[in-house]
């Protein structure tokens, strides 16, 4: 039985999304659930989120102990065998993930290539093209609860093998005008792709080959960034809030909901607010701006604001919890 995945992702970048997956790992981490998570954004955001400049120069030395996710895949790109087994690197004991590569853009090629050739039933395509729900699976196997992916924001052929691995899509979005348009695009490309895969699929010519299933399917989206005056949006913010239900009804599940407002959507699993004030502090700190303590200069507000930003995640993480239908304590 295969452990569920989940990604992230928009095709419009600076919406917050590395940010939610490294703080919601190490909150499902805090409350239980063992988490691995991967980095499959060739700027290696999340990697440089959960390392610090010397463990970097480290990993990528080229005697470095962590192999990346460029290393798991090295054997298919260079013709000399299948995927490797990655070198976690561990966090906790309930958090480890796959570091990233830069070089991972050398890939784009040939995943797109195969994506072509899968359709001539080729046995290496269909290998290349599962590289990385297999690697993901293989690293989590025995001991994960769930996968977290992070992605790139682009429409390209290293996200779309990646999405192909996912059983879940949480899409995060700014309140803004290129986020939802962004999503507007992302929508109609998730249905193409769960279509394209499925015909692929049927055509592979070795059943030894596990594939995955390319459900992606849609759980809802997490709104970030919007700064907050009397527990409300400031305006400028509330007329793209406003649209987002719409959108992602009618270009992500493909529904007409007109009157359907955020509020009342269960689609949205969670508005994030702008912790900017603790952003500095916590990347110095190197942890979660929820796990700030006054030893790393969070004081008075901040403490105060680093308490709402604990219940924000820890929330946001029971509502993914509860969709994907894995169990988390409530007791932390």
């Amino acid at each position: 039985m295969s452990i569920p995945v989940i990604t992230f992702f928009n095709n419009k970048g600076g919406v917050g999304k590395t940010s939610m997956v490294y703080h919601l790992a190490y909150m499902f981490a805090e409350r239980g659930v063992r988490v691995l998570a991967a980095d499959l954004d060739p700027q290696c955001n999340l990697t440089a989120a959960f390392m610090d400049e010397e463990e970097l120069e480290d990993l990528f030395s080229p005697h470095a102990d962590v192999r990346t996710i460029v290393d798991a895949v090295t054997p298919l790109r260079e013709g000399t065998g299948d995927i490797a087994q990655p070198a976690l690197r561990e966090i906790n004991e309930h958090l480890k993930f796959i570091p990233g590569a830069i070089s991972l853009s050398e890939f784009e090629d040939d995943l797109s290539n195969c994506w072509a050739r899968c359709l001539d039933r080729d046995k290496r395509s269909f290998r290349v093209i599962s590289a990385f729900w297999r690697v993901v699976q293989r690293s989590a196997e025995g001991w994960a609860d769930v996968v977290l992916i992070d992605l790139g924001p682009n429409l390209g052929s290293i996200n779309r093998a990646a999405l192909i691995s996912a059983d879940h899509v949480i899409i995060p979005l700014g309140p803004d005008l290129f986020s939802l348009k962004g999503l507007e695009n992302l929508g109609p490309t998730l249905r193409k792709w769960r279509t394209d895969w499925k015909d692929r699929v049927e055509r592979n010519p070795d059943k030894a080959i596990v594939l995955p299933s390319g459900t992606m399917s849609p759980i809802g989206y997490i709104v970030l960034r919007h700064a907050i005056r009397m527990d409300r949006p400031v305006k400028a913010y509330e007329r793209w809030i406003a649209k987002i239900p719409l959108i992602y009804n009618n270009s992500v599940l493909g529904q007409s909901r007109p009157d359907v407002t955020l509020e009342k959507d269960n689609n949205c699993i969670g508005r994030i607010k702008d912790y900017r004030s603790l952003m500095p502090l916590a990347q110095e700190a190197h942890k979660p701006m929820f796990l700030l303590k006054p030893a790393d200069g969070a004081l008075g507000a901040h403490m105060r604001a680093v308490q709402d930003c604990y219940n924000d995640f820890k929330e946001t993480a029971s509502i993914i919890a509860l969709r994907i239908g894995i169990s988390i304590s409530e007791n932390q």
